[in-house]
């Protein structure tokens, strides 16, 4: 029995059900008396014509939260009265001038817990946060309300983030909205789950080891990993962890949409794509636009299997029928492709992954950490995790020197390719597995017992090297469950991720939507 704890809290109190499904006295027009089920382009569309108000769209939102989240428990926390005055706001303003806020104008939308927002307590699943309110927005929400959007609740992510499935102490576990049993992936499982299951038409997620990928992939919505160089091309400050009040985040961590379509997708990237506010008075970010304009033009290479990871052999003809839709579109395709080391890219990562993540140990559980690390040789493959989060500022270099070399290889790669395909994971949603401890946790790929973190390996070849990366649902297993592929790109070639994806979407089978997808 999957546990449901969804509290929805009110930045003055406890909303009831009652308070969170009042009717507005305005009704919508015809036509648009499900419009929180379309896409957030039609959304937009629709509150710019003036066709439904934002705040009667929000109702109808409060509605069908009301009904559907229980079953999944992805939004856990929902600040309803706050969100009806941004609503109200926002329509006022339309009548008053004519002019919309912003590209979302009006458009309600919940956003991930890890991310700071004003007013509504964030708490990363920590029950050391539970109390947390904090009083300025992360820099990607602050984005997100300067261009017209209304924040109504928060959606659920493992205790700080550090779970590929998605369950905390406070809210309890979100479920796959196409299968109970499954996971919806981490950490940004409640995020897809709520897209996926109509909850809200966008929402931001973060990526560090997969969380933003991972969960798109089991929940059947598309997700972009955005690209990050030096510094990332969506402002991360107010993710959490880092802890709160801290300025710096890790230096892999990416910020991306995640939405039911691609040009949803588009309109958000959008949105989020700035400087950090410091840097905003010198410069500004233009991405360029896609490389190629259609299918037929595109050089793509597909890597679709691998000895180091192993897929199912769903997931394997599901790369399979896109490489042949490839080819009867008129793509250039290579399938022969190895662009790089898989088995020392992922180490690298690890490495890395581990040593940023002991930023923000206290200094006696670091301390433990070192005195343990000092007790393994370094040769030892058991050590890779203690050493690689005591690691010196030497060795850290060392490996961020590998990592620019990994970099170069990658660069020299897309010289010859527009676009790299491969799995987004070894198989479709596995079973939730959060009553198991993490030792003896795994996953099935064709009836044999892998590791529980083979489920980020694909993905992760694009995250040590900041590479753009969006997961798209290509199809479905027999049992009904999504299954997607990863299309990565060269660094900043983020529109051209977002533009293959749309165009591959009209040759791609319909997604069939989740229960929970209903008006």
């Amino acid at each position: 029995m999957i546990p449901r704890r969804t509290l929805l809290i009110a930045s003055t109190g406890i909303a009831t059900a009652a308070t969170a499904t009042a009717p507005s006295s305005a009704r919508p027009r015809p036509g648009t008396a499900a419009l929180h089920l379309a896409s957030a382009r039609e959304q937009v569309a629709a509150l710019r014509r003036r066709d439904i108000s934002s705040r009667d769209l929000l109702e109808q939102y409060l509605r069908h939260i009301a009904k559907a989240n229980p079953d999944i428990n992805a939004v856990v926390t929902l600040d309803a009265d706050a969100a009806r005055a941004a609503a109200d706001a926002a329509d006022r303003h339309l009548a008053e001038t004519g002019e919309p806020l912003g590209p979302l104008h009006g458009l309600p939308m919940t956003v991930k817990d890890a991310l700071e927002t004003k007013g509504i307590r964030t708490t990363s699943g920590s029950p050391g946060l539970s109390g947390h309110v904090p009083g300025r927005d992360a820099d990607a929400v602050a984005l997100l309300r300067a261009a017209g959007a209304v924040i109504m609740g928060k959606t659920n992510v493992p205790v700080m983030c550090q779970d590929i499935q998605t369950s905390n102490p406070l809210f309890g576990t979100t479920a796959n909205p196409y299968d109970r049993t499954r996971t919806a992936g981490g950490s940004s499982g409640g995020s897809a789950a709520a897209v996926t299951a109509g909850l809200s038409s966008l929402e931001v997620g973060s990526d560090l080891a997969g969380s933003l990928r991972l969960p798109a992939a089991y929940c059947g919505v598309l997700a972009l990993r955005t690209s990050r160089g030096a510094a990332p091309i969506v402002p991360t400050r107010g993710h959490i962890p880092r802890l709160p009040g801290w300025a710096t985040s890790s230096d892999m961590v990416a910020l991306g949409p995640i939405a039911r379509t691609a040009g949803d997708l588009g309109l958000l990237l959008d949105v989020l794509v700035a400087p950090a506010p410091a840097d905003r008075a010198g410069w500004r970010i233009d991405l360029p636009a896609p490389a190629r304009s259609c299918l037929a033009r595109y050089r793509v290479g597909v890597w679709a299997d691998d000895a180091y990871c192993r897929v199912d052999a769903g997931t394997r003809a599901l790369l399979e029928q896109v490489t042949a839709l490839l080819r009867t579109a008129g793509a250039g395709v290579d399938d022969r492709t190895r662009p790089v080391d898989f088995a020392e890219s992922n180490t690298l990562f690890q490495r890395l992954l581990y040593a940023t993540g002991s930023a923000t140990a206290t200094d006696s559980a670091f301390a433990a950490d070192v005195e343990a690390a000092a007790k393994v040789p370094a040769d030892d493959p058991a050590g890779l995790f203690l050493h690689s989060r005591t690691m010196r500022h030497r060795d850290w270099c060392v490996a961020d020197e590998a990592r620019q070399r990994l970099r170069e290889q990658w660069a020299g790669y897309f010289a010859e390719h527009d676009v790299l395909i491969t799995p987004a994971a070894p198989t479709a949603a596995v079973p939730d597995q959060t009553a198991t401890p993490p030792p003896q946790r795994y996953i099935t790929v064709d009836g044999e017992q892998r590791p529980f973190f083979d489920q980020t390996s694909w993905i992760n070849l694009a995250s040590p090297v900041g590479l753009p990366s969006v997961v798209v649902p290509a199809g479905r297993t027999a049992d009904g469950l999504p299954l997607a592929i990863q299309i990565i790109g060269p660094y900043l070639a983020d529109r051209t991720l977002v533009a293959m994806a749309e165009q591959l979407a009209e040759h791609l089978p319909d997604p069939v939507r989740p229960p929970a997808f209903t008006a």
